[in-house]
């Protein structure tokens, strides 16, 4: 064989063999960005799940203060009907008393 012919077959199979490695080098990129991506998108729904449950508490302990405020708003009210009639047989037992 000739030199030349060598020498071109050489560079040949090297430009293949680059551009092979390359492609490898590059798919295998790839396929390091899928994982991080997918490591990354996990950790966000993770955090997400996290956020929705302390939502969904901050909720519940909303609607039980509201029944508490409920509550005591009727217990007030009652406890101001009671003032309020005792108010009045004071006011009448000092009429007698007079």
């Amino acid at each position: 064989m000739d030199f030349t012919i060598i020498t071109a077959l050489i560079g040949i199979v090297a430009a293949l063999s680059g551009i092979i490695l390359g492609w490898s080098a590059r798919a295998k990129e790839a396929k390091r960005e899928v994982r991080i991506d997918a490591e990354i998108n996990t950790a966000i729904r993770t955090d997400m799940e996290y956020l929705k449950r302390g939502v969904d508490d901050i909720r519940i302990e909303q609607r039980a203060q509201g029944q508490r405020m409920d509550t005591m708003g009727e217990r007030l009210t009652r406890v101001e009907e009671s003032s309020k009639q005792a108010h009045k047989r004071i006011d009448r037992l000092e009429q007698k008393g007079e």
